[in-house]
């Protein structure tokens, strides 16, 4: 399981049109270049800038080979146009390349097919943030292994462009979030359960089950709705190490609190007020995918939609499963009692790598 389950491995590309091509700034971890290209040269763990820098014309050659443009049927080869730079991202240190497409024929559209890392790790994402010529702020677009071909459109996209690239961003990111979804299930576990007697006993009804989840749900979306908000529009802003620490906490106590129930049907105030936290989390994303600034709102709604509609599908696929099951041994012990043991021994592996800084640089 990931330290960061904010930190899939990612690449930055800044894409810039310009009258005969494109300008590129690539930003890829080098821990990710280190696996690719082995840049350790003396084995210690540990990449030096020497070490680095000594293989640039390596980096070089493969982002060309990873990262092809053309436009009118035509190839816009890609060369190097600046010198290697090294840049500090939230889960460690990136090479920057800067590259040039040159197009004879720009017109319409640029295509463009990103392959890197996709045969090594196929849930590696490119990130890109695309600005026409003459467009005042970017686009955002994902290249992923099953959208590795994709066009840019020399002219501005529309508002709803906007809005439904970042709807599936936020659906995205709260399906690879492991922290945000098991939070999210040890929350729904006890739902179709009530508590008597110092034991689980199964809820009279579907209906008492979805009311619980649905104020779980709803406290859960409305607090990191609060927060996100705040933190992309910069009222606050707090320290990732302590955000991603306390959201590895979150998960720990939600599980717990399965095993002791101490706290039964007001789940839905543990969820808000760690859903406050789980905000700054969703804050970072929104930050590595940068912000349209003339659409700011329509970004932020997106997001906040694309997560609430992530989490409702997870929603509708446990909460039949679950009732159905509520009354076997199987679910009140197997599921929930070692199901929560287990989920709070590896948020708590989390939280020992977060806040002690022990993730890979």
């Amino acid at each position: 399981m990931p330290a960061w389950a904010h930190k899939p491995s990612d690449s930055y590309l800044t894409l810039r049109g310009e009258p005969d091509g494109i300008a590129v700034r690539w930003d890829i971890a080098l821990r990710d270049l280190d696996y690719v290209l082995q840049l350790d040269r003396d084995g210690n763990g540990e990449l030096t800038w020497g070490e680095v820098r000594q293989r640039s014309a390596d980096l070089e050659k493969l982002a060309i080979a990873k990262l092809t443009f053309s436009s009118q049927g035509a190839a816009c080869p890609l060369q190097s146009a600046g010198p290697l730079m090294l840049d500090k991202h939230s889960d460690g240190t990136y090479a920057v390349l800067s590259l040039r497409a040159q197009c004879d024929k720009l017109a319409g559209s640029v295509q463009v097919h990103y392959a890197m890392l996709f045969d090594v790790d196929p849930t590696h994402r490119g990130l890109v943030q695309w600005t026409p010529a003459g467009a005042s702020s970017p686009q955002p677009l994902v290249f992923a292994a099953d959208s590795a071909t994709q066009d840019l459109q020399l002219a501005a996209t529309s508002g709803w462009e906007t809005l439904r690239q970042y709807v599936v961003e936020g659906i995205w990111h709260i399906w690879i979030g492991f922290d945000h979804i098991l939070f999210l299930v040890a929350l729904l576990l006890p739902a179709v359960l009530v508590r008597r007697a110092q034991a689980w006993s199964p809820t009279p009804s579907l209906r008492a089950a979805a009311v619980d989840v649905l104020k779980v749900v709803t406290a859960f979306t409305l607090a990191h709705s609060i927060t996100l908000s705040l933190a992309v529009l910069g009222f606050i802003s707090l320290p990732s190490r302590l955000v991603e620490s306390v959201i590895a906490a979150s998960v720990v106590v939600a599980a717990l609190n399965n095993l002791r129930g101490t706290i039964d049907r007001k789940r839905w105030v543990m969820a808000f007020v760690f859903g406050l936290v789980h905000g700054f989390g969703f804050a970072s994303v929104l930050a590595d995918l940068g912000l349209p600034q003339g659409a700011l709102a329509l970004a932020l709604v997106g997001f906040n939609l694309g997560v609430e509609i992530g989490q409702l599908a997870i929603v509708a696929a446990f909460l039949p499963v679950a009732y159905l099951l509520r009354s076997t041994s199987f679910y009140r012990v197997g599921v929930l009692r070692f199901g929560s043991l287990c989920v709070a021994l590896v948020a708590a592996w989390w939280f020992v790598q977060r806040a002690f800084d022990l993730a890979p640089s």
